[in-house]
């Protein structure tokens, strides 16, 4: 189809009473950030695209495709754009619902492994495996490179006076950055760092590859530990009272712990083998997991419990309008990023509308690879159900497609015959969203 033709599942029904679950990358879910609001979550994923998803809705309502490599790191700024960073170096600033980023931000020469921003929302601050942060003036300007770490630095938190930044480093080093002089304490801890997160009384709180969470006073002097899990944790978030710390295990638990007791409140079992992000709604107790298994679930962090009931077929459902049509189950997996009808235009992906017949990347006024303008591919039910048989890089190389194979010849063929109704029915095409 293109090289936007992303498969994004928006939701999975598990049962009368299933939970909320959002399903819609294709591969771990690395990176999660709740809006202020709580009402939009960012989830960044090894399959190189964002998704912007509506929590009142359980719904994606943007892909945003710009990275060439796994979305480790996003963050909200305070004037309601987003922030994603990647493997690939770069750091990509959006605003909601565009569908290219405002502003790239280069400087690193490795991968960008955390983010945070500044209280004040002036300073945009990055962690890379580059062994440097940087500091990044978001009103403009080039950034401040603080380097000394001998190993790659994963994460990054501003104090909330926001007078001092507090980096994280595989070297074991915890590095203290005072902004106004540009000094740094240097606290060595006895394990290689993946996370740290910051209190809103300033207390620190770091983890890594020894399972176990540490706990600093904001000059960095030891208060105590505690062993969250028998394996590295990997992510941490912190409630905004922070009353409570999540970290999440490799193994595919997350501790949650009373910060002020020192104390293992529950252990969140299942989230996804293992669990690469964890983030807080406002509320303080609403807990967001992504992991290995590509789902993001909502949890309440103070009883252990998944919560939340999807609601399939809402008037907000794009594809309300063919309920039972085993093919619209398919192709469910696509519409964050595919309209069906031309009146609706195109997302990240071209519309479908009139697909069968259009040769590749031909559609006027989408912006497609190169890689797709030079192939000599015809869209036919037999075309689009072999690049689902034997996968998009293989069938279209170039692709930045996830890729996904639909393994049941079945179910391919659902969806071709799907595709040949939805896509020229002036009925269907017109109540299609």
């Amino acid at each position: 189809m293109s090289r936007r033709f992303c498969v994004v599942l928006l939701l999975a029904a598990l049962s009368s009473a299933a939970q909320a679950q959002l399903r819609g990358h294709g591969g771990p879910v690395r990176a999660l950030v709740v809006s202020p609001d709580g009402s939009q979550a960012i989830s960044g994923s090894f399959d190189s695209s964002a998704i912007r998803w509506s929590l009142t809705r359980n719904v994606a309502e943007q892909v945003m495709r710009f990275h060439d490599n796994a979305v480790n790191a996003v963050a909200w700024l305070k004037d309601g754009r987003i922030v994603t960073a990647g493997a690939d170096a770069h750091i990509a600033i959006w605003t909601p619902g565009k569908p290219d980023p405002d502003t790239v931000l280069d400087g690193h020469s490795g991968p960008i492994a955390g983010l945070a921003v500044s209280g004040d929302g002036k300073w945009l601050a990055s962690a890379s495996w580059d062994r440097t942060v940087r500091l990044w003036p978001l009103a403009g300007g080039a950034p401040r490179v603080l380097e000394g770490n001998s190993q790659n630095v994963n994460g990054v938190a501003f104090s909330p006076g926001g007078g001092e930044l507090v980096s994280a480093g595989y070297d074991a080093s915890l590095r203290i950055w005072r902004l106004a002089d540009g000094g740094v304490s240097i606290h060595n801890l006895p394990t290689p760092l993946n996370a740290v997160v910051i209190a809103p009384d300033g207390e620190i709180v770091a983890a890594g590859a020894d399972g176990k969470v540490y706990f600093l006073s904001p000059q960095g002097e030891p208060r105590g530990e505690l062993q969250a899990s028998a394996t590295p944790v990997i992510a941490l978030a912190i409630s905004p009272d922070g009353e409570l710390i999540a970290a999440a295990g490799i193994r595919g638990s997350v501790a949650v712990i009373e910060r002020q007791a020192r104390k293992l409140g529950h252990t969140l079992v299942g989230p996804g083998l293992p669990v690469w992000s964890v983030a807080f709604f406002p509320d303080g107790h609403t807990l967001l997991t992504g992991g290995a298994d590509r789902t993001i679930r909502r949890w309440d962090a103070l009883t252990g419990e998944p919560i939340g009931a999807v609601v399939v077929g809402a008037p907000d459902d794009p594809l309300a309008a063919y309920a039972g049509d085993p093919g619209a189950q398919v192709f469910r997996a696509c519409v964050a990023c595919h309209t069906l009808s031309s009146g609706e235009g195109n997302k990240a992906g071209p519309s479908l509308a009139g697909i069968f017949g259009r040769k590749i990347a031909s559609l006027p006024g989408y912006r497609y690879s190169d890689a797709l303008k030079h192939m000599n591919i015809v869209w036919t039910p037999d075309t689009v159900a072999k690049m689902f048989e034997v996968g998009p890089m293989a069938y279209t190389p170039g692709t930045k497609m996830p890729e996904q194979k639909i393994g049941s010849a079945q179910e391919r063929q659902a969806l071709v015959e799907f595709l040949e109704r939805a896509t020229v029915s002036p009925r269907h095409s017109g109540t299609a969203r």
